[in-house]
């Protein structure tokens, strides 16, 4: 009961609340029946689609290196595939405006493919590792070309983990927040902008209601779309034995390859240009911004310094994961205990569970926040004024990922190993410490950081919670941004640069010690 309960109180009641406040406001069937909500919800789905549609393009090559490839320097590239989902928003609109400085569609949808690339590349090939490869030499032997028998062959084969992938991408495009803002800027708006902008600025409660049904409709969609070819290739992994299938590439395969190190470079580009965009004045060289990290910006921009804002979004985020490690852990623990059971009934309360635990992630961070401020005064110690209230909100955004990473490695766990313990007088306790938890623990280590980096650099509901004199970094960077001063944009680059190299820091150690699971 107790993942349910934390979903109820902190994500549906403020949720519930909002929307139905702006429901008795009225006016949600005029902004349903404005051609202009409409043309917003194409804007979104179809960058959405286009981005998606990128980083499938982007991804494959890269999962056909991860899982088929035998060369040096493969551990290399799996970490810097996984660098960019778990950047920051703030440092990946930054890094994307250093390249287009004028933003537009093209970068909005490159950026939003650039977070996503790892999501495709780790679920393909995690299925296309398993995949037996005398079905495809069977097709080249009957006179099948190489490109041939990846269409016919393989790729019907990785239909269920391409599909998985791309529903959630699309979920994470749609609902894509700091990059439409900083790239966007006011000439390209999605749903989750405009959501924004009329809960925050124009105070249209009824209008953000009507746009919160539309993006919750597209994120049921794709969560159900999702977890249909979730199951597809759990299956089709456990219908088919482990097997050592990376080797060195032949023939046609090397133009896989560089292909996929293309993307690799791609992938590094826009990092770079960050880097090299914080050490840039109009003077030369310069470690000005890094310096005033120490200040408060030109005229008082923030009202803390860099680092204070630094130290709030270490505390909050190590307050996020732990709470977020608590809920994630047991849910997947009950989530596997479901999936176990022998009743049809205990399976589908499972499934059920399981979309619920996901569906955070694709609703708009500014509903849940703006919830929370007319909702959590109710409960014991009032929480609006709680140093709490941002971790909670962090905490509910890298829950569904700690899930994913999670139970994967628990239901891959032999159920007999832990009715052995169990016959041999093992408490179920005693169980889950001497047989689950050793062999899950490289994968709660990696769950643990995976978090931490996540809710450091999280940007939607920290900037709607985050009050002025107790920023993070991200939502200082922001503000930087939108002050004039060169001084204050050298400094959001450098701060942009330092949230960076902490996020590399992470992905480094939990590719060293732990598993990225579905990731």
């Amino acid at each position: 009961m107790l993942p349910v309960a934390f979903l109820v109180v902190f994500f549906a009641w403020p949720v519930v609340a909002i929307v139905g406040r702006g429901f008795s406001a009225g006016g949600v069937d005029t902004v349903l029946g404005d051609p202009q909500t409409w043309r917003l919800a194409g804007f979104t789905l179809g960058s959405a689609a286009a981005s998606t549609a990128v980083a499938l393009l982007a991804g494959l090559p890269v999962a056909f290196l991860l899982a088929r490839v035998r060369l040096p320097g493969i551990g290399l590239a799996r970490t810097i595939v996984l660098i960019p989902f778990v950047l920051p928003t703030v440092v990946v609109g930054l890094a994307f405006r250093a390249l287009w400085p004028d933003g537009g569609v093209l970068p909005l949808v490159l950026a939003n493919a650039f977070f996503n690339v790892a999501v495709v590349a780790r679920t393909v090939s995690g299925l296309w590792a398993h995949l037996d490869l005398r079905a495809t030499e069977a097709a080249r032997a009957l006179g099948a070309s190489p490109w041939r028998a990846f269409r016919t062959v393989t790729l019907p084969a990785l239909a269920p983990a391409v599909a998985s992938a791309a529903a959630v991408v699309f979920l994470f495009c749609a609902t894509s927040f700091g990059v439409v803002l900083i790239l966007g800027g006011g000439s390209y708006r999605t749903l989750e902008t405009e959501i924004y902008l009329r809960t925050v600025d124009l105070l249209d409660l009824s209008g953000a209601a009507a746009l919160s049904l539309l993006q919750f409709a597209a994120v049921v969609a794709a969560l159900a779309l999702g977890a249909m070819a979730r199951r597809r290739r759990e299956s089709a992994v456990r219908l088919r034995a482990a097997q050592v299938t990376a080797r060195r590439p032949q023939g046609g395969q090397w133009y896989v390859v560089t292909a996929a190190m293309v993307v690799l470079g791609l992938l590094l580009t826009p990092i770079v240009a960050l880097l090299v965009e914080s050490v840039s004045t109009p003077d030369g060289w310069s470690f000005a911004g890094y310096r005033a990290l120490a200040g408060t910006g030109a005229n008082g921009a923030l009202q803390v310094t860099g680092w204070v804002a630094a130290q709030n979004s270490l505390a909050a985020a190590t307050d996020a994961t732990l709470l977020a490690m608590a809920i994630g852990v047991i849910a997947s623990v009950v989530l596997v205990v479901l999936r176990r059971s022998p009743g049809r009934l205990a399976r589908g309360v499972g499934e059920t569970m399981d979309a619920a635990l996901m569906l955070p992630l694709g609703v708009s961070a500014v509903t849940v926040g703006f919830g929370y401020l007319v909702t959590l005064d109710a409960l014991p110690g009032d929480l609006r004024t709680s140093p709490m209230l941002v971790p909670l909100a962090q905490a509910l955004v890298i829950i569904p990922l700690v899930v994913r990473m999670i139970l994967p490695v628990l239901r891959a766990i032999d159920e007999r190993l832990r009715q052995a313990a169990a016959t041999l007088g093992a408490s179920p306790l005693r169980v889950w410490r001497e047989v689950d938890l050793p062999l899950a623990a490289r994968s709660l280590v990696a769950a643990a950081g995976f978090g931490f980096v996540v809710a450091l650099g999280e940007f939607g509901a920290t900037s709607f919670l985050a009050r002025p004199d107790a920023p993070t970094l991200p939502v200082a960077v922001a503000t930087l941004m939108g002050r004039p001063g060169e001084l204050n944009n050298q400094m959001a680059y450098a701060a942009c640069a330092l949230l960076m190299l902490v996020t590399v820091a992470a992905v480094v150690l939990i590719d060293r010690f732990g598993s990225a699971g579905e990731f």
